[in-house]
């Protein structure tokens, strides 16, 4: 164990941007550095709160934004490890601290003295940036008052007991859907159960099963979704079923049943929410979002269901008549909408990935877009180490000369990985701070054998692009207070940047770029790419279902009020009523996620607001047409969005500022237009 002299995370690091110096820290540094770090910081708090001068947004409100600095780095540095290679060791330290963390920041928000001198200032006068100090005032407050500073002593105390529960609780539910996920990957012995896989997808199933130390010939590992993608793929009708299976019953029994979890997280979410003045778990959290009203956000949803559902039965009969007398399960449904698109639109997904090499599309594509659109180079640092083998360590500059920041990007699946595909930071923006930003992007693709190409699938590619424009909110950040840097936003607006830039990954001049037949060199087909939109339209009625049902279940669970999230008892019968009435109980279409395993939203910070994509997917289809109304991927069309939406993070009207980018306000007929659910009447 390290004292906090030489604890080095507890100084700031002498790398270049301050880069956490990976090599020189152990699991032994961390909780010593949380329990020094969040010392320091309510020692910070108290010179505050006990100050005899008068109350100033400066010695006061900016003071808080100064406060805590070695508890953010701490923070920062193992919250993005345990995510990224989630070690024994490093669950029971996320296990150990996680309360900790919940009752240190209760042991500020709620002390009186600090509320008093907060609510006591009147003027921002004197701040480098009036407006955005304004904002940060009105936020502050807003901040406080919903954690719960007005309320009596006694409600004080019984809050703090909530929040350090429900933050064992989420890490629990983490721990458990991991390790189950790890125990259910499917093991496979005969090649033959593999059938309809290309080579280099088999080869990197017997990499994973010696990366996991299993004694089976080949491991496939699970997808986050209900719905594994690889089910597209295989032939072997047993093997699908199989890989289904294990999916949807992921923390369901045993020891890593997160039944239990899930009851009590709604019971003292709905508690709590009572406690702060709300109706539900819902009200409480959809009142800080754009939407305001958790009613609007159920509206979104249920005018979609009607239309997506009849969409999704006539896809269903469609690959039925395909597959003639062979029965269509939820396990099939993908792999004869495969085999429906290669028919009907020429678009044979497997071949498609040849088009599609990792590097490619990283650094060709990806990063190539930001340069077009921005204006900015992303170069490899070779000098500098990510945190875990694989990961890899890119600056960041505007034109080659000053430096934005950096990106840590991490690709490939691991044993000790969670699921999915997401970005972080190890540090924020700030001009307070001096601070430049370091942000991460974390895939889990199946690594190939050393010298194989590794080939995405269409989604994968556009998973890519997505995550790198939350990375892009991050990095384009020009803030002067870290509370409203980058990503720091509400969750149904922060989906908009990162889903405008998922629309790049087809446009023409980009996909020119670095769509290659990785084995004949010849670029991607004008015709194939045309073929691949039509087809992804074709298939928006199973999507858009999965999705709305997910949306529903986390709906549901936080639209109760204490009196009826005590009385439910059976998870499994309390999905099946919120799917049923809004009509998304559609058989062979499992939910997107189901309770057991919806990490979003027991686990993820998404409770109440997994709904957010589609509420942002609204912007997104409507914004991205400004782009292509306005000449496409260009520099002038970049910078708009950049000064409008990308710079400003949180330091933001969020409907003004959609309003100043698009010229009006959102429309949602684009979006209907895209997921093929034109001619209804559904409003947001």
């Amino acid at each position: 164990m390290s004292n906090d002299a030489s604890n080095p995370l507890l100084k700031s690091s002498e790398l270049f941007l301050e880069l956490p110096p990976f090599a020189d820290i152990t699991d032994a540094d961390v909780v010593p550095a949380f329990e020094a770090a969040m010392a320091s910081h309510l020692r910070e708090i108290d010179q505050i709160a006990t100050s005899s001068e008068a109350a100033t947004f400066a010695n006061t409100i900016e003071a808080l934004e100064r406060s805590g600095q070695d508890l953010d780095r701490v923070a920062a540095y193992f919250f993005n490890i345990a995510g990224t290679d989630a070690t024994d060791s490093r669950m029971e330290i996320e296990a150990q601290i996680a309360p900790k963390l919940a009752a240190h920041f209760d042991q500020i928000r709620l002390r009186s003295d600090l509320w008093e001198r907060i609510k006591s200032i009147t003027s921002v006068s004197g701040a480098a940036d009036e407006e955005e100090a304004a904002r940060l005032l009105d936020k502050t407050r807003e901040d406080f008052r919903r954690a719960g500073a007005d309320l009596a002593v006694g409600d004080k105390a019984e809050l703090s007991r909530i929040n350090a529960r429900l933050s064992e609780l989420a890490t629990a539910f983490g721990e458990n859907l991991l390790k189950d996920t790890a125990a259910r990957a499917v093991a496979i012995s005969d090649r033959s159960e593999l059938a309809g896989l290309s080579d280099d997808a088999i080869a990197s199933f017997a990499a994973y099963a010696k990366k996991a130390g299993s004694d089976a010939n080949w491991l496939i590992p699970l997808d986050l979704p209900s719905t594994p993608a690889l089910l597209a793929d295989l032939d072997n009708a047993d093997t699908r079923a199989k890989l289904y299976e294990a999916s949807l019953g992921r923390a369901s029994n045993g020891a890593n049943d997160n039944t239990d979890i899930v009851l009590e997280a709604a019971r003292l979410r709905a508690r709590r929410a009572k406690l702060l003045g709300f109706e539900t778990h819902a009200d409480y959290v959809i009142a800080k979002e754009t939407a305001k009203t958790a009613s609007a956000a159920r509206k979104l949803i249920a005018d979609l269901a009607p239309a997506a559902v009849a969409n999704a039965e006539g896809e269903y009969k469609r690959v039925s008549d395909l597959a003639g007398d062979e029965p269509v399960t939820g396990a099939d449904w993908p792999y004869w909408e495969r085999r429906r698109k290669a028919e009907e639109f020429a678009v044979d997904t497997e071949e498609l990935k040849n088009y599609f090499e990792l590097n490619r599309v990283i650094e060709d594509g990806v990063f190539f877009a930001a340069h077009k659109l921005y204006g900015i180079e992303v170069k490899k640092r070779e000098d500098l180490e990510g945190y875990a083998p694989g990961t890899t360590v890119w600056e960041v500059s505007q034109g080659g000369g000053e430096t934005i920041g950096l990106i840590v990007t991490d690709y490939f699946s691991r044993p000790t990985k969670r699921g999915g595909a997401w970005m972080s930071s190890f540090r924020d923006q700030s001009k307070l701070l001096d601070r430049k930003p370091v942000v991460v992007n974390v895939m889990n693709i199946a690594e190939t054998e050393p010298g194989t190409p590794v080939l995405l699938t269409l989604d994968e590619v556009t998973t890519a692009f997505h995550e790198f424009g939350h990375a892009l909110h991050g990095l384009l950040s020009d803030v002067t207070y870290p509370t409203f840097s980058g990503t720091n936003v509400p969750r149904d607006f922060v989906e908009f940047p990162s889903q405008i830039n998922e629309n790049w990954a087809l446009e023409p001049s980009i996909l020119a770029n670095y769509a290659f037949h990785v084995g004949t060199g010849a670029p991607i087909d004008a015709d194939l790419v045309e073929a691949v939109k039509l087809a992804r339209t074709a298939g928006e009625g199973f999507a858009t279902v999965e999705y709305l049902a997910a949306c529903a279940i986390d709906l549901a669970w936080h639209s109760l009020t204490e009196e009826e999230a005590a009385a439910v008892t059976d998870v499994d019968a309390f999905e099946a009523d919120a799917l049923a009435e809004l009509g998304l109980d559609v058989a062979n279409i499992a939910p997107r996620y189901r309770s057991r395993y919806f990490n979003h939203i027991f686990a993820g910070g998404y409770s109440a607001g997994y709904y957010s994509y589609l509420w942002a997917e609204v912007l997104d289809a409507d914004g991205f047409d400004w782009f292509i109304e306005n000449g496409g991927a260009s520099a002038a069309g970049g910078a708009h969005f950049r000064e409008e939406v990308l710079s400003r993070g949180g330091a933001i009207d969020f409907t003004e500022a959609y309003r100043a980018f698009r010229g009006r306000d959102k429309d949602i007929e684009p979006l209907l237009v895209r997921r093929g659910l034109a001619g209804t009447n559904a409003e947001s």
